[in-house]
């Protein structure tokens, strides 16, 4: 296996699958972006072939830890890339965040390895480009996230009968209850506390703000072929139900269990097979009840904004990307407020050119030039 995000929220859980796997999955190379402390730790404890560290400032640190084993260390987003697709690799988990998965997740498909994809991004950047790239290369994409993961699930042995909607489940966030005026004032610290879901600082404030859930509509309709149209989602707040399945004879299946990702990421790289697991088992009478509502979608407007751009296509999701990793990034640095990630948003959408059918070096251009409109926006 290669983990492109070793020492992030997946990337770290799925090392602990690993271990508990050994005798099925040997971790070839592990990279990271920037935390070279915890990949220095992962490394002598799991000695892969290679590693690489995304930030070229880390790599004689890194090499000097590792110096007194056999393991070949690399720096910078290309090296990562060439990691992806390198010939020992069977199975390539691309758990970076945000933008930085896509172009080692094209690698990786052209070199015809098997995917186990976390980074929501890749699919929501470039959808239609990684779609008929899997096609061209005869390459499965296997679901990690724990929504697409539960499809998945509902889907298998099903055939071809008609499914007529895919339901996502959102938690809500930590601000599934707060009123407007309490909104206009909320942290990044306060956002980074999720009631259900130990996350990465990103996806946290995604979560936060249902970007994360448009996402995962993108996600949905390019991994299931499923028109966004027919894709709803229901705030769920106890996170047990993960997604549902409708189909055309109007029966609903749905796959449940406790908010644990080691459960998904195991089921991506083991699938067909279900192994033993010790992960916390589902008591229902810990849960006596289970209960749904529409997103308020006037409060938390990044899923509708995420729905906007799909209905546009085209270059548009890149574009509502770049803007959201931005704004985020300033927002957890308490630069920008929580609404006035939305209302920047939005304005990029309407700023940025538009690209009715973009190639890979498009995505690469408007990704570059939205970041620099948003950062002049955010200030």
């Amino acid at each position: 296996m290669a983990i492109l995000g070793s020492t992030g929220s997946i990337g770290t859980q799925a090392l602990e699958v690993i271990e508990s796997n050994s005798s099925l999955f040997e971790p070839f190379a592990i990279t990271a972006n920037n935390n070279v402390d915890l990949l220095i730790r992962q490394a002598r404890k799991f000695r892969p072939e290679m590693v690489a560290i995304a930030n070229e400032m880390h790599y004689l640190k890194l090499k000097e830890a590792l110096s007194d084993l056999p393991i070949k260390v690399f720096a910078g987003d290309e090296s990562i890339a060439q990691i992806a697709e390198m010939q020992p690799v069977d199975i390539v988990l691309t758990a970076l965040v945000g933008y930085s998965g896509l172009k080692p997740t094209i690698q990786a498909i052209k070199a015809g390895k098997k995917i186990a994809l976390a980074n929501k991004e890749t699919l929501v950047v470039a959808g239609e480009l990684i779609n008929r790239l899997t096609q061209e290369n005869h390459v499965d994409i296997l679901p990690v996230d724990s929504e697409h993961s539960a499809i998945f699930q509902c889907l298998v042995g099903e055939g071809n009968n008609p499914v007529e909607k895919l339901i996502l489940t959102a938690s809500g966030g930590p601000f599934r209850t707060f009123a407007w005026n309490q909104l206009e004032h909320v942290t990044s610290a306060q956002a980074l506390k999720h009631p259900n879901w130990d996350m990465g600082a990103k996806i946290t404030i995604d979560s936060a703000t249902l970007m994360n859930k448009g996402f995962e509509v993108m996600e949905a309709k390019w991994l299931f072929g499923i028109p966004a149209s027919e894709i709803d989602v229901v705030v769920h707040p106890q996170s047990i139900i993960h997604s549902m399945v409708q189909f055309a004879d109007g029966s609903v299946k749905a796959q449940l269990g406790l908010p644990d990702m080691k459960l998904p990421i195991q089921y991506a790289l083991t699938y067909p097979d279900r192994l033993a697991t010790k992960f916390p088992r589902l008591d229902f009478s810990l849960y006596p009840q289970l209960t749904f509502e529409k997103p308020d979608v006037e409060r938390f407007r990044n899923l509708e904004l995420a729905y906007r751009a799909m209905d546009k296509g085209g270059n548009m999701p890149c574009v509502l990307n770049a803007a959201n990793e931005v704004v985020v990034a300033s927002f957890l640095q308490d630069k920008t407020g929580f609404f006035e990630m939305s209302e920047i948003i939005e304005t990029v959408m309407e700023k940025a050119p538009f690209i009715a059918s973009p190639v890979y070096d498009d995505y690469v251009e408007t990704d570059t030039l939205v970041r620099k409109i948003t950062r002049e926006l955010a200030g």
